[in-house]
């Protein structure tokens, strides 16, 4: 990248706190995604809010192909942006796919993290053998297949599904940070992610774990909370919100940010 990494992802800094508090997005949104719920933060956090390098907010020539073909560089990056705030302690907030990220990130460094928050995670999308995590592979190649051929009908098909709720609202913000995104790079990030098999190294947390998953999500079958909580490696909880979708901070924010305020606490 060009420009410095804080610069090419929009990292800021916001909140009047002591202690560090990490809000990272899930695929197809941005930072804006955690707009309802940053006020409840704001008087006793600092705040750090970046941009996944996929999202439509950054630039796309910053998205290189040939290094974002895993995880782990999501991860490097997240790393280098604390280490360039001098943050060395802090409570992280993942919604999908940032939620894998942190894992990750905490598995290398477990000092870094006091506790994990992970909203909507999944460490395989696929099922498997005495696993299910909600698609088979044909689903899945029919999804990528739907993406490429219209990715305008895709959005405006994927977005109510992933909101659940009938919040038009949210349907709306959803639709909109997709559309920002560049298609090739949504198709690409969707594969990876889809690819992606965690599975094997849950159990090298040792960061307390509270997961936060929904009744009902397109994505992520509620069991996959289950298997999170009785396959990470340090204390974990688990706590099911009677509400559907795969994006609470958009269609429940304030009943969301309860449920974090108190996931912070413990």
């Amino acid at each position: 990248m060009g420009q410095t990494l804080l610069d090419a992802l929009n990292v800021r800094l916001v909140g009047s706190g002591k202690k560090f508090l990490v809000l990272a997005h899930g695929c197809g949104t941005d930072q804006s995604a955690w707009q309802r719920i940053l006020p409840y933060f704001l008087p006793n956090y600092k705040v750090i809010l970046y941009d996944l390098v996929c999202a439509g907010s950054v630039n796309p020539d910053c998205f290189d192909f040939r290094r974002y073909t895993s995880l782990d560089a999501y991860v490097d990056d997240l790393l280098r942006i604390l280490d360039a705030l001098g943050v060395d302690r802090c409570a992280y907030v993942g919604h999908s796919v940032s939620a894998m990220i942190g894992i990750l990130a905490s598995i290398r460094r477990p000092r870094l993290f006091s506790k994990l928050i992970l909203i909507g995670a999944s460490p395989r999308f696929l099922n498997d053998s005495n696993y299910h995590g909600g698609f088979e592979r044909a689903e899945i190649d029919e999804v990528f297949s739907a993406m490429e051929a219209n990715y305008e009908a895709w959005v405006n098909g994927f977005a109510p599904l992933a909101v659940g709720a009938d919040v038009p609202t949210a349907v709306r913000e959803f639709s909109r940070t997709l559309f920002n995104m560049r298609p090739d790079i949504t198709l690409f990030v969707s594969r990876t992610v889809f690819n992606s098999d965690l599975r094997g190294v849950l159990g090298l947390v040792r960061v307390p774990c509270y997961i936060i998953q929904t009744a009902k999500d397109v994505s992520v079958p509620a069991s996959v909370a289950t298997y999170l909580e009785s396959h990470l490696g340090g204390r974990n909880t688990v706590e099911m919100l009677n509400i559907e979708g795969h994006l609470p901070h958009l269609s429940a924010p304030a009943l969301l940010a309860q449920v974090l305020l108190r996931a912070l606490s413990r």
